[in-house]
């Protein structure tokens, strides 16, 4: 495998994984050849992360102007279905038309959504442009990585994605804030129409600089009938979310249902062996998933627990969200700063920092502790993230082949939403136990503490796998073999 690097058209042999990365004299993903490409794209997760930050702030105001209160949840499901959708697009036309046009189609579905939820005059339409905007969404987040992969160095790429996942912090910090201002003092509207010129300058910044990007050849996949196990693992992943909800024989139903339709859709869209972390980028996949369930998971419980548990107000709640977004900043920019450093270890090291940061979070569960241990143990948490995001974005591109590589940075964002989802929808269940009486509201908060440490520890485990490479990786009936049929 070999990677093109920006502005000199020379293929760079890629770096074996898990192995040290010369530094001397190494270039910056700021320099003359990257600066553009860089800029670009940080800007591009920064408003795509600022809209995901900010608009469930704006919400509650939207539905009630528009009347639309029963339909409270279903902005978001339409933007989780559609997200999944779009990360497939994503993928088939990064691998058959390039990165650059799978960017521009995706800035441009996205900003389209963001225009038509700003104008949008009744429920229904506000529904369908999250939609649009998730079919954008997921096409963005796969072509940065199909562009890191041509157009970033072996070398580079931990700083980039360093510096991509630091992009996140900002929005998480202000976004709720923002958007509650301009909801508060001039329109709802303004959470989506004021970031359309923002787009359009982070998409002006990034296409002169992709368009020298190669083409892909005849070896590219192109697999339509993906799109619609997209569409029925994304169907899948609502309807569990929608069981975690309520705890009645329609629950039972419809988590059956949704378990189906996830397992199916799942198994046309990751690479075979994800489920087993079989080494190489099947491991790396999985590790995606555990990683990002894990985290998320509990960032979905923690202030739930400080205000019933502790009477913490919504401010004070936050707060530890706010430290584990600054750990995850902090431990990216380190890392990036050591592309010597193994991926596999970093990884492994993130995996047990997250499981240090959960196992710490129980304390909050304990009488006369109070909620205060969260503030830093979220930031520890926080750090294993930091770590290991951006190890896992690096092990990616070093084991997808470049004709796979939008085909295979689909299966990582798809891996990642899944793991998020089952296991906020596992902590929604111990909720929902608990507001029934089945147990205390505590109980159900260690129980999902236990249940999310032990994915991280899990995650530790698989680790070192994401950096083994299979045996004639090379050989096409092998590679294909490692994908299930679509």
């Amino acid at each position: 495998m070999s990677t093109a690097v920006a502005g000199s058209g020379k293929p760079e042999p890629a770096t074996a994984v898990g192995e040290g990365v010369d530094t001397s004299e190494a270039p910056s993903v700021f320099d003359r050849a990257h600066r553009l490409t860089t800029a670009g794209l940080l800007m591009l997760v920064t408003f795509v992360a600022f809209e995901s930050m900010a608009v469930a702030t704006a919400m509650p105001t939207a539905v009630a102007e528009l009347d639309g209160l029963a339909w409270y949840a279903w902005p978001f499901s339409a933007y989780l279905v559609a997200s999944v959708v779009g990360m497939v697009v994503g993928g088939d036309v990064g691998d058959r038309r390039g990165p650059r046009a799978a960017l521009l189609g995706g800035v441009a579905i996205f900003a389209t959504g963001l225009l038509a939820a700003g104008v949008a005059g009744s429920m229904a339409v506000l529904v369908a442009a999250r939609a649009v905007q998730g079919i954008g969404g997921g096409i963005i987040a796969v072509s940065l990585y199909v562009v890191a992969g041509q157009a970033y160095e072996a070398r580079l790429r931990p700083r980039l994605f360093g510096a991509i996942s630091a992009a996140w912090v900002l929005p998480a910090l202000i976004g709720p804030v923002v958007a509650g201002l301009l909801t508060t003092h001039l329109t709802w509207r303004l959470v989506f129409l004021g970031l359309l010129p923002l787009i359009a300058l982070g998409l002006a910044l990034v296409l002169p600089a992709v368009r020298g990007l190669a083409v892909p050849g005849p070896d590219a996949v192109a697999a339509p009938a993906r799109r619609w196990w997209a569409l029925l693992a994304g169907a899948g992943i609502v309807a569990l979310q929608y069981a975690g909800q309520r705890l009645d024989l329609l629950a039972a139903g419809l988590a059956v249902a949704g378990l189906a339709a996830l397992a199916l859709g799942l198994r046309a869209l990751l690479p075979a062996g994800t489920a087993t972390a079989r080494p190489g980028l099947p491991a790396v996949v999985g590790a995606r998933g555990l990683l990002a369930g894990a985290f998320f998971g509990m960032d979905a419980l923690l202030p739930l627990a400080l205000t019933e548990l502790h009477g913490y107000p919504a401010a004070a709640a936050g707060v530890p969200l706010t430290a584990g977004a600054l750990g995850w900043a902090t431990a990216s920019q380190l890392q990036g700063r050591r592309p010597d450093w193994s991926r596999t270890v970093v990884l492994r090291a993130g995996f047990l920092l997250l499981a240090a940061g959960l196992a710490g979070t129980a304390l909050i569960t304990l009488p006369g502790i109070g909620g205060w241990p969260a503030y830093l143990t979220w930031a520890v948490a926080g750090l294993g993230m930091g770590l290991g995001m951006p190890s896992l974005g690096v092990l990616l591109l070093d084991q997808s082949p470049e004709h796979r590589r939008g085909a295979d940075s689909a299966a990582f964002q798809i891996a990642d939403v899944t793991g998020s989802a089952l296991l906020v929808g596992v902590v929604g269940v111990l909720v929902a136990a608990s507001v029934t009486g089945a147990l205390p509201l505590s109980a159900a908060v260690l129980a999902g503490v236990a249940v999310l440490t032990l994915v991280a520890v899990g995650g530790a485990v698989v680790a070192p796998r994401a950096g083994a490479r299979p045996a004639l990786t090379g050989d096409p009936s092998v590679r294909a073999a490692t994908l299930s049929a679509s």
